[in-house]
């Protein structure tokens, strides 16, 4: 294990991921190891560009861009990903190919389409796909991006896991993207959350509530969640491939390895210049919490994770439109009374204005979701889809399924969100 290297907010690890889908149809392709191989010269799994590198998923069609280890200030990842987008989109060019952003490939067959990736590591893959089956959009069909705070020791893990504990319910009512599913409207606004929270099912002990358990040391940290997980899938897992701490799937796992937190609650937007915006205002938010400009740090490791994990529901299914009614959760960001979540977001914003504007990023990105709505929304207005939520039948009790989507229709919005990708800007409708 190596020695920590950084305090609190001296640097940051940012992961995006990114569908390749055949240019004319937008239908999934398994090329990511063509793509590592045609720039490494071989098939591998990462190839380092740099400040960037590029690396492979569980699922072929994906491809992670990433930092090259932590980069010391989120302003200048917006023109290098844009760089090494483009990079890769002229290699998929010659394979007919392009990258599709967003969260969830709007009508992507998992138990069809999806294809493990072949190669390094390919007997974790398989172990997790023994385990869990990965034929499903929990594992499958599902982008985001990842966002490393580093932490030096104990006391920086403490108060660092608090704060992130404490937003991470709220983060999809900011960064919601994956409003289809199966060609037809899923019914929540960050459908990929859904899906996410229910892939480890067979071994509950691995996603929790997906909001982690609050801890006060790394002691506590494996006592009260790496050590139940790795108990629980132990007898699936003799060979113990997966007993690792990247096993976590919760919605921010702690990277002992690397000194780091690791928020995975982001999806994907529709260029890195909107992801590095809502990267700069979690930055600000969080830092702002740690500087106790809202109230005591020591205060928010007393709310329950079952009550933090109603929150997240609440947004994951209906993303800015929420409506967050926890008193004591919205006291501890100096509110009162109900609000709703975009109103929520905007507040914040004007409370951490100062913590944002340090980060250098792009603002339009957030101007544009406090006034439009999240991605999620956007991609709904564009499609004519009411706001999420599905009709309950007055007779059976249960979601009256929706109607398939029109293929065309479909293929026009997301071949403009695969253009904003490619053109770095921002999807309006």
């Amino acid at each position: 294990m190596t020695e920590p290297t950084l305090s609190l907010f001296e640097g940051f690890g940012v992961e995006i991921e990114y569908m390749i889908v055949d240019d004319d149809s937008l239908d999934v392709r398994p090329y990511c190891d063509r793509v590592l191989a045609a720039a490494a010269g071989d098939i591998t799994n990462e190839v380092s560009r740099g400040a960037v590198a590029w690396s492979n998923e569980l699922a072929a069609h994906l491809i992670e861009i990433k930092t090259n280890g932590p980069a010391p200030a989120l302003a200048p990842l917006t023109d290098a990903f844009a760089t090494t987008i483009g990079d890769i989109e002229g290699l998929l060019a010659g394979e007919g190919a392009r990258l599709l952003p967003g969260a969830m490939h709007p009508w992507m067959d998992p138990e069809r389409e999806m294809v493990l990736w072949p190669h390094d590591y390919s007997p974790i893959y398989q172990a997790y796909d023994r385990i869990f089956d990965c034929r499903g959009h929990g594992w499958a069909n599902l982008q985001s991006v990842h966002l490393n705070l580093p932490f030096a020791n104990d006391n920086e893990l403490h108060r660092l896991h608090a704060v992130i504990r404490h937003l991470l319910c709220a983060l999809p009512a900011l960064a919601a993207s994956s409003p289809v599913a199966d060609g037809r409207d899923s019914g929540f606004a960050d459908y990929r959350m859904e899906v996410y929270r229910h892939n480890s099912r067979r071994i509950p002990e691995v996603t929790g509530l997906v909001v982690p358990e609050a801890i006060d040391s790394a002691a506590t940290y494996r006592e009260r969640i790496l050590l139940p997980m790795y108990r629980a899938i132990a007898p699936l897992d003799p060979q113990r491939i997966l007993q690792e701490e990247w096993l976590n799937a919760r919605g921010a796992i702690t990277r002992f390895d690397r000194f780091a937190i690791e928020i995975r609650v982001l999806d994907t937007q529709e260029c890195p210049r909107a992801d590095l915006a809502i990267l700069g205002l979690v930055v600000a938010v969080l830092q702002a919490l740690m500087e106790e400009r809202f109230g005591h740090l020591k205060d928010l490791d007393t709310l329950e994770t079952g009550r933090l994990a109603a929150i997240l529901e609440q947004c994951v299914r209906h993303g800015d439109e929420a409506r967050i009614d926890d008193v004591p959760w919205l006291k501890r960001f100096g509110l009162h009374g109900r609000i709703w979540a975009r109103d929520l977001w905007g507040h914040l914003l004007e409370r951490c204005g100062d913590l944002f504007a340090a980060t250098g990023v792009d603002r339009a990105p957030l101007e544009l979701i406090l006034d439009q709505g999240t991605l999620s929304r956007r991609l709904r207005q564009a499609l004519a889809l009411p706001a999420p939520g599905r009709p309950i039948d007055a007779f059976t009790l249960v979601p009256t399924p929706p109607p398939a989507l029109p293929r065309s229709a479909m293929a026009d919005v997301y071949r403009r969100l695969a253009d904003c990708l490619r053109q770095g800007t921002l999807f309006r409708e």
